[in-house]
């Protein structure tokens, strides 16, 4: 004699191990059709069929018995698939605005290194003073502070980066004109 799936649910949500073996034995192949229908996909049907059988010690406790079992576990596995849509889709809209974010900042790091590059590469056309001057403010070192480190006054060293400065803006300048 065959014992009913209504049997099997009870015994199962009771923690009878053999028995939720024999249910999802019974079931597991249609929930995979309707998970594989809800899905469009077999890997996501996978997935699917298999966190809604991990689900289902701890939801046959609350298995009524008013609907058949068969009718109770679509209905689980719909809103589950319900559960995983809304889920893909906040993580899709959170992911487009990272993407949106991410692209942003990669641009304007490109551009900025866009920018350092230019600058490293100009700077080779300041002669030795200009240059050493300039990479010791880039630095952040003080106009005081460099000025002790080349030996110059801090006049001087105010001068050089305004010469830098106007020679790195005329080259810039011809680049753009080019």
């Amino acid at each position: 004699m065959t014992t009913s799936d209504l049997d099997l649910a009870t015994a199962a949500a009771a923690g009878d191990a053999a028995a939720f073996s024999s249910l999802l034995e019974r079931h597991y192949d249609s929930l995979f059709r309707l998970a594989f229908r809800l899905t469009g996909s077999k890997a996501e049907a996978e997935d699917l069929t298999q966190d809604v059988c991990l689900a289902l010690p701890t939801k046959l406790k609350n298995f009524s018995g008013q609907a058949k079992v068969s009718t109770w576990l679509y209905r689980v596995m719909v809103n589950a698939a319900h559960d995983r849509r809304r889920k893909q889709s906040r993580s899709a809209k959170l992911a487009k605005g990272w993407g949106d974010w991410e692209k942003n900042r990669a641009s304007a790091n490109a551009e900025t290194a866009a920018q350092i590059d230019w600058l490293h590469q100009a700077m080779t056309i300041l002669s030795p003073d200009l240059r050493d001057t300039l990479a010791l403010v880039l630095d952040d070192v003080t106009h005081k502070d460099a000025a002790d480190i080349l030996g110059v006054s801090e006049g001087t060293v105010s001068w050089r980066i305004s010469k830098a400065k106007r020679t790195l803006r005329e080259a810039h300048a011809k680049e753009d004109r080019i």
